[in-house]
């Protein structure tokens, strides 16, 4: 899939999202609004009812958006034969699409009414939307390859180019300002301490200062505009893989913990959700069918 095929796939994904989300609202913010006991007399109420023909479809189709989304992704990640059927990065996009999706629409089918058995599955569902937006940002610390596989720290390693000899050899430079250049670029051995939040936080500044002072020492020599960018994106290609080597462990450690949590809310869901739809068709609540 091309750049542009990718930014249309993702566009497509998130316009679908927000128009049903929008169609839900302008349809029952009339209906949600009323309280329970008056809703019975409501125009909309059978059909925005959990068993109305709207509510209890869009309650299917969200479980079956959620059920799908799951599936789909977790087979791909475990079965072998289906390791060449896309790149997972954009399996994991159509998963969070669908585990997206899935959600609103059973929001919407509950009516915003919640109890019983089933509240234990509404909030279940709500934790792991919770965590998977949490996942999805410790996902994308870790550094992957354009397939979406994970980097080994040899991998990151062997990404950064040799700045010094770059900078000898392609640009004339006086040795202090080689010297503060190559100095600002050094991956420092720092002692990991419990507060990792703080650290990555006084990294990100110590960078944007080494990234000034680099600046400010290019405009003392007789670069041109063109060589002084490209001396800038050198530095901060350096930078970024300096900062991904940093966040390598921890962002793996953290993945780790996160599907501790993740996973059995999931089951929990996903159970609870199975026998809400046995009971459903046992009472004879069938939808169209």
């Amino acid at each position: 899939m091309s750049k542009t095929a990718h930014i249309i796939y993702i566009t497509i994904m998130t316009i679908i999202v927000v128009i049903v989300s929008l169609t839900f609202i302008y349809i029952g913010t009339s209906y949600y609004n009323t309280s329970i006991e008056e809703r019975f007399y409501h125009s909309a109420h059978k059909l925005l009812k959990p068993s109305g023909i709207l509510g209890h479809g869009i309650g299917i189709g969200g479980s079956l958006f959620m059920i799908i989304g799951i599936s789909s992704y977790m087979l791909r990640k475990r079965l072998r034969y289906l390791s060449r059927l896309g790149i997972l990065k954009h399996w994991l996009e159509f998963h969070i699409f669908l585990c997206t999706l899935g959600p609103i629409m059973v929001l919407f089918h509950t009516a915003f009414k919640f109890g019983g058995i089933v509240a234990i599955s509404f909030w279940s569902m709500v934790a792991v939307f919770l965590s998977g937006v949490i996942g999805r940002f410790i996902y994308i610390q870790i550094p992957r390859s354009i397939e979406g596989r994970e980097l080994s720290l040899s991998e990151i390693s062997g990404l950064k180019n040799d700045i010094g000899d770059i900078l000898k050899s392609d640009y004339n430079l006086d040795n202090e300002s080689y010297t503060i250049i190559t100095e600002s670029i050094k991956k420092k051995v720092e002692i990991i301490n419990s507060n990792t939040f703080i650290r990555f936080i006084n990294k990100y500044f110590e960078d944007k200062r080494n990234l000034r002072i680099v600046k400010s020492v290019l405009k003392q020599n007789k670069l041109s505009k063109r060589e002084s960018r490209k001396i800038i994106r050198l530095v901060e290609n350096e930078i970024s893989i300096n900062r991904r080597i940093d966040r390598l462990t921890t962002m793996q450690n953290l993945f780790k913990y996160w599907h501790v949590a993740h996973l059995p809310f999931a089951l929990i869901m996903l159970i609870i959700m199975i026998i809400h739809i046995g009971i459903t068709i046992l009472f004879g609540y069938k939808w169209i069918f």
